[in-house]
């Protein structure tokens, strides 16, 4: 049966962009759906913004950090709609390079949401396309719980676009988002208040890594509110009332706005008429094999949308395996395991491997051997700063094989992208040892561990 395309992809994030054009240089003719900027998330309203705001929120530190260098104190007021227009600026210049790849490798972009009629026919817009393959890359959304009151509340997407920048700041949940955002509006001049179901932050992480990041966070003026719940949010004349249910009772909580940065993402699924194909969902996630394919032949998906481990280089490397199996004669399988990841809170987080817990669990506890180091960074000696970065490796003794290693600190996504290498490949703590250190770095601390 002919086709109209090779493969058509619905959504242009990071994994679908990356699909399509590789499938693309392989010969494929190749359509592709987006009703929203291209890029996806991270791009728009995720990670690049976010990581620029990061920047933004750390000169906070440089300015109080200067006199201990020799510069006379500065004194600086913050623009808030300048960073928000200067973002903006930034990710439109980014979609206008995402358009450009496109059109370089010959991908028909379709302005349109997509929803499919049968298992290989979709509606784009008013016209009907039929493909060969059908890929789906429409990643997540933010939650909204149901909460009295919710429709008073932002997304993570919403923080962006605030034209001025919030007195008093709410944020529901304890995920990375919302640690990320309470830290950068904490330094920014706003007053956070955070709110979190259980007694730590960031669950999933190291556990000592979770504990070190929330006592910095708390030392430097975030409220924290652990083991509380919100009942209600309710529209006040000076902003919003929001009512947490905490461990000594009812409180109520003023502020400017509420953020739900921090109570996760689901996937975007609900509108691709999947009912029509017989795709089957899992938790609301599409079910894929190791190859991202449904169990219909012809259809798959990767990224977000199918909830494995939602980072977009995850989605870009899936979408790219995706191409080279099915268009290269290539084929392969996404490894999942030792993914380095970081999180921007405010210390930063770099981490890739098992967890201390992980381990012990997995291989026993007498088997497990962490070594650690807790110091301050030469940076904070000189205007006498209290910061310390915490550094550990978790180590499987039988075979010295390093399982994870874990950073609270300056630069620990910069740092940790490098040791990722060594843990993927299988280092041992042996091979760390006999590393030669960079000096003085704090980077060092990694091969000098005893």
């Amino acid at each position: 049966m002919s086709y109209d395309f090779d493969l058509f992809v619905i959504g242009a994030g990071s994994g679908g962009i990356a699909a399509a054009r590789r499938a693309a240089e392989y010969g494929a003719k190749v359509g592709l759906a987006e009703a929203g900027r291209l890029g996806g998330t991270c791009v728009n309203r995720g990670c690049v913004p976010k990581k620029l705001m990061v920047y933004a929120a750390n000169f906070t530190e440089m300015f109080e950090a200067a006199p201990g260098y020799g510069w006379s104190p500065i004194e600086s007021t913050f623009d808030w709609p300048h960073l928000i227009d200067a973002v903006e600026a930034e990710v439109t210049r980014l979609n206008g390079i995402y358009q450009r790849m496109l059109d370089n490798s010959k991908v028909q972009l379709f302005r349109s949401y997509a929803s499919f009629v049968d298992e290989h026919t979709l509606l784009v817009g008013d016209e009907k396309v039929t493909a060969d393959k059908i890929l789906i890359a429409v990643g997540g959304r933010p939650v909204r719980p149901e909460i009295p009151g919710i429709e008073h509340t932002l997304t993570s997407d919403d923080i962006f676009l605030l034209k001025d920048k919030p007195r008093r700041m709410v944020i529901l949940g304890g995920g990375y988002i919302g640690c990320e955002f309470a830290g950068v509006l904490h330094r920014l001049g706003s007053e956070v208040t955070q709110i979190i179901r259980s007694d730590k932050i960031l669950r999933g992480f190291d556990d000592e890594i979770r504990g070190e990041v929330q006592t910095s966070m708390e030392q430097a003026g975030i409220h924290l509110m652990t083991n509380s719940k919100v009942m209600s949010i309710k529209k006040v004349d000076s902003g919003v009332d929001v009512m947490v249910c905490t461990e000594h009772g009812k409180e109520h909580i003023f502020a400017d706005a509420v953020s739900l940065a921090a109570v996760g993402r689901r996937p975007n699924t609900d509108k691709l008429g999947l009912e029509n194909t017989g795709v089957e969902l899992t938790a609301g996630a599409i079910a894929v094999d190791d190859h991202s394919a449904t169990n219909i032949s012809n259809i798959f998906a990767v990224g977000d949308c199918t909830n494995r481990i939602n980072l977009t280089p995850v989605a870009i490397k899936e979408g790219r395996i995706f191409a080279d199996t099915y268009f290269g004669n290539k084929p392969a399988v996404m490894a999942y395991d030792n993914v380095p990841t970081a999180v921007f809170t405010i210390p930063e987080i770099g981490t890739v491997g098992m967890t201390e817990e992980e381990a012990k669990a997995e291989y026993g506890e007498e088997s497990i051997k962490v070594y650690r180091s807790r110091f301050r960074p030469m940076f904070y000696t000189l205007p006498n700063m209290e910061a310390k970065t915490l550094m550990k490796l978790v180590v499987h003794q039988p075979t010295d094989r390093v399982l994870g290693a874990h950073m609270v600190g300056d630069h620990a996504a910069e740092i940790i992208q490098g040791i990722a290498i060594a843990v993927k490949m299988g280092a041992t703590k042996a091979q760390f040892d006999a590393t030669v250190a960079i000096h003085p770095s704090s980077a060092e601390e990694f091969v000098t561990m005893r």
